[in-house]
């Protein structure tokens, strides 16, 4: 089962980081993520740019394009991780190894559902 990991954090104390502090913190979550990739376990993980550079696109027909995230919050979306884990309690094991390296951020697991054009969706 694929499991994406997301990981939510309060942007300006990231941003607060120093140069070296961010690189720390960059330096210990590869550690883990390289043993993920080196056990299979890791698929697409990625850190997202600044909320102040999205854009949502919403509404009716072509829609229209809104400067900023999809929704004001105090913590944002600032990463996530695809793990391939045969059980729930691994990806949360996983999700506590990213908390322990970074324990002010909050992680959300969620089942992925793959969808494949013209690939009927694996039954539960």
């Amino acid at each position: 089962m694929f499991y994406a990991i997301l990981a939510y954090h309060v942007e300006e104390a990231i941003k607060a980081l120093t140069p070296q502090e961010d690189a720390a913190l960059m330096a210990e979550l590869l550690g883990i993520t390289t043993q993920l990739r080196e056990e299979g376990t890791l698929g697409p993980s990625a850190r997202l740019g600044a909320t102040q550079d999205a854009f949502t696109l919403r509404g009716p027909g072509d829609g229209v394009i809104i400067d900023g995230p999809f929704a004001e919050t105090k913590e944002q979306l600032l990463g996530l991780y695809v793990v391939d884990c045969a059980a729930r309690d691994e990806a949360i094991a996983i999700a506590r190894d990213l908390r322990r390296v970074n324990p002010t951020a909050v992680y959300e697991i969620r089942p992925i559902v793959l969808f494949k054009p013209g690939v009927p969706l694996a039954e539960k």
